[in-house]
């Protein structure tokens, strides 16, 4: 049986066996971390660890980290009640605390008149088109970003900064809010003060303690250049599909783009149908971003950036990794062309 191939890292990412390892040691920890007895000084020292290796990954201080249940919640805590800015294309969890709508132009570049109340993404989740970040901002969404390509809150401009585990190899349920000193935002969640008083609740320790050995890791990857590799697998994998000559429309090609991610249209082809085929034939594969039903649906990046309805549900979104190899992006090329090619004979 041939293996499957997995190109959602966008999604979310295997599991790395360092955050595996890091969570299975951190279940043998007893104490609560606002305890002041020895176990409870050992938990501490577990999660602080763990906020050291997040704010090094991202370029933060320590103390500006605050662990949250994920990127989702990281979002709530930077945006709720400010009133801000944000495009269209800005991913749900940023877009539904926003009061007004900014610019996209063609190639998904944001207009940003105002930054100090504004949210910009720094990779889109479903082009992977990069943003260049206007100094001052009030928030940035580094999640895709994280781990991908270079970036440090520390030299961004920003005054918070939302990142999640599960995207950079952690557990899922894990995220932090890069916010820096001197930043007023109101807690969402109250009660014992934990997290500097910006989030209460005792702390996820296990998830946490992943997320900073995956957090760690994936920066280590990044300078070691692991991410050139799976650009050139991208670009391998582009000139696959162009060279069919199928009249597929690469999304953002011309702009800098995160190193893994290729959205691609097929007109005539549905992005629900190209899934459910390319599954079937051993790749997962999007169709845009993953939301909560399960349902794939019309495209509302593509619509802000110009794309007609039809368009925007007919894209499919392929995201490589570190595990993805050649023989991988050549067999998915191989498998769609023929699958599309099917589909264009059964139209006719």
């Amino acid at each position: 049986m041939t293996r499957r191939v997995y190109l959602d890292w966008n999604a979310t990412a295997p599991l790395r066996p360092e955050a595996r390892a890091a969570m299975i040691a951190a279940m043998d920890a007893v104490g609560n971390p606002s305890s002041v007895h020895a176990e409870g000084r050992a938990a501490k020292g577990i999660l602080e660890r763990a906020r050291g290796q997040v704010a090094a990954a991202l370029g933060a201080a320590s103390a500006d980290i605050v662990f949250t249940s994920g990127a989702t919640e990281a979002a709530a805590l930077a945006c709720g009640g400010r009133g801000l800015a944000c495009a269209e294309v800005e991913h749900d969890a940023v877009r539904s605390w926003c009061d007004q709508t900014l610019a996209v132009d063609g190639a998904g570049r944001i207009a940003v008149p105002d930054p100090a109340c504004a949210a910009v993404q720094l990779a889109n989740s479903e082009t992977g088109i990069v943003q260049d970040l206007p100094d001052a901002l009030a928030v940035t969404d580094a999640t895709q970003a994280f781990g991908k390509q270079p970036f440090a809150f520390d030299w961004s401009g920003a005054q918070a900064a939302l990142v999640s585990a599960h995207k950079v190899g952690g557990p899922k349920g894990v995220g932090a809010l890069a916010l820096r000193q001197g930043t007023e935002i109101e807690a969402q969640i109250r009660g014992g003060g934990q997290e500097m008083g910006r989030r209460s609740g005792t702390e996820n320790l296990i998830g946490i303690a992943g997320f900073g050995a995956a957090a760690e890791a994936a920066a280590r990857e990044l300078a070691n250049g692991v991410w050139d590799r799976v650009a050139n697998l991208r670009n391998i994998l582009e000139e696959a599909l162009a060279s069919a000559e199928l009249e597929t429309i690469f999304v953002g090609k011309e702009s800098h783009r995160l190193p893994n991610t290729s959205l691609i249209v097929a007109p005539g082809w549905k992005g629900e149908t190209q899934v459910m085929a390319m599954d079937l034939a051993g790749f997962a594969v999007s169709a845009g971003s993953a939301c909560s039903s399960g349902k794939v649906r019309e495209s509302n990046v593509l619509r802000a950036m110009g794309y007609t309805p039809e368009q925007a549900g007919q894209a499919l979104r392929i995201s490589l990794g570190p595990d993805t190899t050649q023989d991988d992006v050549t067999r998915f090329a191989e498998t769609w062309i023929a699958q599309r090619r099917r589909q264009r004979a059964r139209a006719a």
